[in-house]
């Protein structure tokens, strides 16, 4: 089931998360808007620059929104009024309440970069080189009310190479994770 007869709604913030937003745009699903945190200051002149997501977004012509709380009676309204089939949530950066997770008529989705259960929470891509795992992988599950407990879809394992960095692990698990 893909394509433009799912509307999605996309929850992610990073570049791990740019890929799939990218790859389900080009796959043909009804992407009705995007999520994702608001910009932040960086570098030395701390301007304010917009998370890899929104530019994506922004690139693909797909509506952004930047909630500063979830809980903006403002923002909960205009999610609900979607009227959307999934929620697609990768790398997004804040646990998810209730409300939010009962809105897709058929359910909300999580990619996480980790072989769950290892690996749960935050900085799971982090956390397998620092602990000297030899594997990890990227597991697609039904999002629940606990931080990475729900229902596993599918996963796909990645051996990790001695000389293996963080962020080339990042990037292979981000297209694998976005297949």
């Amino acid at each position: 089931m893909h394509g433009p007869r799912v509307s999605v709604v996309f929850m992610g913030t990073p570049r791990f998360a740019a890929v799939s937003l990218t790859l389900l745009h080009r796959e043909g699903f009804n992407i009705l808007a995007a999520v994702t945190q608001p910009d932040r200051p960086k570098g030395r002149g701390r301007k304010l620059l917009p998370s890899p997501v929104k530019k994506e977004a922004e690139r693909l012509g797909i509506e952004v929104a930047q909630p500063a709380s979830l809980k903006e009676p403002g923002f909960l309204g205009w999610l609900g009024s979607l009227g959307f089939d999934v929620l697609a949530v990768v790398a997004f950066g804040r646990i998810l309440f209730p409300e939010i997770l009962a809105m897709p008529r058929i359910y909300p989705v999580n990619l996480h970069a980790s072989l769950l259960p290892l690996l749960r929470g935050a900085a799971p891509i982090q956390r397998a080189i620092l602990e000297g795992a030899r594997e990890t992988g990227v597991t697609t599950m039904v999002m629940d009310a606990g931080v990475d407990t729900g229902d596993i879809l599918m996963q796909e394992a990645l051996d990790i190479g001695d000389e293996t960095t963080a962020g080339e692990l990042a990037d292979a698990l981000a297209v694998r994770g976005a297949a």
